[in-house]
């Protein structure tokens, strides 16, 4: 036996070799030596000539080795193969190849595991779309490198979730039952040729639905394979293998450090002259609505070198203009570089009038600090941010913004509701005049600012009283835009733990129309404020509506701009004028207006540092408070 052990383990200490063991249905057991040396026979194809197998071959009742005996109930297993048997028999197998002339190209063994194609969607906010490409980098570098646009064609299926509302995850769960239909009735959907994939596909659930509901996910009837949070997506290669095995594969641990710094993500949209970079990850602000702390954890901040990196990457790209993202953005917090042992900082300041429940441990560089070497270094990008919260905006980031080109003049300032005490019960840290103050403070630092806010209706306990302090808001503010949704109880959530769900769901839908028509009464102002105003467009396509006559692109504060494509001179051009193209700033003069556009003839096309030299740039809408 010591010799058998002895020669199989020399086996083993061979560079490049492994040990496979298959058991199948308790018949046989196959010990399978692999290696990748160069001793064997290049006549047999690549995989042949990995793989040596020595079989043992025995009942499917032990039992049967020897006559039964009552005499003692532990015979049949006594009696039995031993690891001397199945080592001996892999050893000789191993040891009776013989050496060829010829040498075969090393394989490793990772190469030869099959991999498939993937299928993808995205559902929510913008960050679901940057960690879907994180996830195809991470999918790419172990092998699954074919994307195709259809579900029938995929072996493996990735549906990235939000978990914010409850219409969002319905939408994921008719999704899914389509899925489930393509596993169920894979066989036949091949024979009708309404499927192309060469197995039944796996379908993984990613995102903060996986994390919310993974437990209800998994028991649906096997219609789920794989359940991956937002922070363990460098798990999913090994999930998908465990699948193989016909376990399922499961991963929704949160972290406190994961921000997937050192990957640099695979573009979904090809070619295109925007983009998403993630800069933080996590919220620590626990409003009691929102389900977000407990979907993607606790803040945390990748160092700004790997976001210089990633920006400058993306520059060699092609890319004009990019989102930086966050769950909290403008909580941007980069103590990498501070000692661990570091004492709690009290010097974090917030917007005047404003509170937090999270103590901030140690300070580093903040988002003004990012901001300030983006703008600095990368002058012909052109920079946005989402989502931010009103709590995080000191005045010198204020003044930051006013001051460099490229920063766009446009801030996203989540209200939620207009009512002091609805907010305390929000625990959104702010009264109704705070936010107000801060409305005006941004507006006198940064004139032509565009606000764009998020509003709930129906919160638990709100009156007719607190609504009609919502209504008088979004009319004082007048917002550029506003996303606004009726309150859906999320669980685990402080609300779900200390409110009831009061307001019945027809006052919701009556608040939240009155709430619509309120903004749409309002934002017009906006738009017809930049009419006669030259703006800088930064050209994304045709416009859908006259693809071969007209472009659309959008301005510094986001609004959309479309105007006729004819020949127009170019700043680094002294021939004949030329039309604009996708990824061109084009200087525009605006002409009209309506509540969601505005229209302009084109002049020239310019560069981003090149405009904001001008003397004839206009500033307009100062904004109403």
């Amino acid at each position: 036996m010591a010799s058998s052990v002895s020669s199989f383990s020399s086996l083993l200490n061979q560079p490049h070799s492994s040990i496979f063991i298959k058991i199948q249905k308790y018949r046989y057991l196959n010990l399978c030596f692999l290696s990748n040396k160069s001793h064997f026979n290049p006549s047999y194809s690549p995989l042949r000539t990995l793989r040596c197998t020595s079989s043992l071959n025995f009942p499917r009742n032990f039992s049967q080795l020897q006559p039964s005996s009552s005499s003692t109930s532990n015979s049949n297993i006594k009696n039995g193969p031993t690891l001397h048997d199945f080592m001996s028999r892999a050893v000789a197998a191993a040891s009776d190849v013989q050496p060829a002339a010829l040498p075969v190209t090393p394989v490793s063994t990772s190469e030869v595991l099959p991999r498939g194609r993937i299928y993808h969607e995205t559902y929510g906010c913008q960050m679901n779309i940057n960690d879907m490409e994180i996830v195809l980098a991470i999918m790419k570098k172990s092998g699954y490198d074919e994307i195709v646009a259809e579900p029938e064609s995929a072996e493996v299926i990735f549906i990235n979730t939000c978990a914010i509302r409850d219409n969002a995850e319905q939408k994921v769960w008719q999704r899914l039952n389509y899925f489930w239909f393509l596993k169920r009735q894979w066989k036949g959907n091949v024979a009708t040729g309404r499927s192309l994939s060469k197995h039944p596909p796996k379908v993984v659930v990613l995102g903060c639905m996986a994390e919310r509901l993974k437990d209800k996910i998994l028991d649906s009837d096997k219609m789920v394979d794989v359940v991956c949070g937002p922070d363990a997506y460098r798990d999913l290669p090994r999930l998908l293998e465990e699948v193989d095995y016909g376990q399922k594969g499961i991963n929704t641990l949160l972290s406190l450090e994961e921000t997937y710094a050192d990957i640099s993500p695979v573009r979904v949209a090809k070619n295109s002259i925007s983009a998403f970079v993630s800069v933080m990850r996590g919220c620590n602000n626990m409003c009691s609505f929102c389900i977000v702390p407990f979907t993607r954890g606790r803040e945390r901040s990748r160092p700004v070198e790997s976001i210089m990196r990633e920006v400058g990457e993306l520059l060699n790209e092609g890319v004009k203009e990019i989102m930086l993202l966050g769950q909290n953005v403008n909580s941007y917090n980069d103590a990498s570089g501070l000692e661990s042992d570091a004492e709690p900082d009290a010097t974090w300041a917030l917007s005047e009038g404003f509170s937090s429940r999270c103590k901030v441990k140690k300070t580093g560089l903040r988002f003004a600090d990012l901001l300030d070497r983006l703008s600095i270094e990368f002058p012909e990008i052109r920079f946005r941010y989402t989502s931010p919260h009103p709590k995080d905006f000191p005045d010198e980031f204020l003044y930051l913004m006013r001051d460099r080109h490229n920063i766009c003049k446009s801030i996203h300032l989540p209200a939620q509701t207009g009512s002091t005490t609805a907010l305390e019960r929000m625990r959104r840290g702010y009264t109704r005049e705070a936010y107000l103050d801060l409305v005006q403070k941004i507006r006198r630092i940064v004139p032509d600012v565009g606000i764009s806010s998020d509003f709930i209706c129906g919160f638990c306990g709100e009156t007719e009283e607190e609504h009609a302090d919502t209504i008088s808001l979004l009319k004082a503010v007048g917002y550029d835009m506003a996303y606004m949704f009726a309150y859906s109880m999320r669980e685990k959530t402080h609300a779900h733990r200390n409110y009831t769900d009061d307001v019945p769901e027809d006052v919701k839908q009556r608040r939240l129309a009155e709430m619509i028509q309120t903004f749409r009464e309002t934002t017009g102002q906006c738009y017809d404020s930049q009419v006669g105003t030259v703006q800088l467009v930064l050209v994304e396509g045709p416009n859908k509506r006259a693809p071969e006559t007209e472009l659309i692109g959008k301005s510094d504060r986001g609004h959309r701009v479309i105007f006729k494509n004819v020949p127009i001179p170019h700043f680094n051009e002294n021939s004949e004028k030329q039309l604009a193209k996708v990824g061109d700033f084009v200087e525009v003069r605006i002409l009209k207006s309506t509540t969601a556009s505005l229209f302009g003839e084109s002049l020239a096309v310019t560069k981003l540092s090149s405009f904001y030299e001008s003397p004839d740039v206009a500033v307009a809408c100062s904004g109403r408070t």
